[in-house]
């Protein structure tokens, strides 16, 4: 489905992403581990154009999408929930859902989506026309999550989802990740400094230090302690 091939990305002067590849197969979930400040959130936005690759390749469903225009990349599926959540605070929880819809093939299913959604996130039904400034952590992060479910992505690219979050909510986040995947089968691509749910929920786990991948394996294959001493 995502193949990223010899990746590489700078911040002026600042060499962040170096030659990184990696595959994302359909209907996987994939975690992406690694130390603040070593290029997770910066791949993220490179796969889905908001700050395109130096040097590299990115194909997604055998289409070239390198130097594609983000905009265009969430028409072709590809949701990116950045850690920072971006909500409209003035504007109810159903009015952010709907922005998340604003692409052509979205917009057909707007009431669909909303369904699917209330069913996975029913605290977001409860509070559908609350306005974003009033809730909590972790019903920001359920409304940045379902948002971006609003697009119709076929890929979600997922940025720290449990930053700042009570473990009960984190819980409960991880688990609609979960049911987003079985359900719906959007692949997942989770980019995350905590280790445990993330590596409980993938299938396969990538490592990334300084800009590079380190490493690539099956989650079966590896355990806390073995991504930690990695980290360090």
């Amino acid at each position: 489905m995502l193949e990223v091939k010899d990746v590489n990305n700078y911040y002026a002067d600042l060499h962040v992403l170096r030659d990184v590849s990696l595959e994302i197969n359909k209907g996987e979930i994939v975690a992406l581990f690694g130390p603040n400040g070593h290029g997770k959130s910066t791949l993220l936005k490179t796969i889905c154009g908001l700050h395109p690759a130096a040097k590299g390749s990115i194909v997604f469903e055998q289409e070239e999408i390198t130097r594609t225009p983000a905009h265009k990349i969430v028409e072709k599926g590809i949701a990116y929930i950045p850690e920072e959540r971006h909500l409209f605070g003035d504007m109810s929880v159903y009015e952010n859902l709907i922005l998340g819809a604003y692409n052509t093939r979205a917009h057909k299913d707007n009431q669909e989506n909303l369904a699917f959604i209330y069913e996975i996130f029913p605290r977001l039904a409860e509070r559908k026309t609350q306005r974003c400034y009033t809730l909590s952590g972790g019903e920001s992060r359920m409304v940045a999550v379902a948002r971006g479910l609003m697009s119709e992505p076929s890929l979600l690219l997922v940025d720290e989802p449990s930053i700042g979050l009570s473990p009960s909510m984190r819980s409960v986040v991880f688990k609609s990740l979960e049911k987003i995947n079985r359900e719906k089968g959007i692949t997942i691509l989770i980019v995350e400094q905590e280790i445990g749910d993330a590596l409980k929920l993938s299938s396969r786990i990538y490592m990334i230090k300084k800009g590079q991948i380190i490493f690539e394996r099956s989650a079966a294959e590896v355990n806390v302690r073995e991504i930690e001493k990695a980290y360090f």
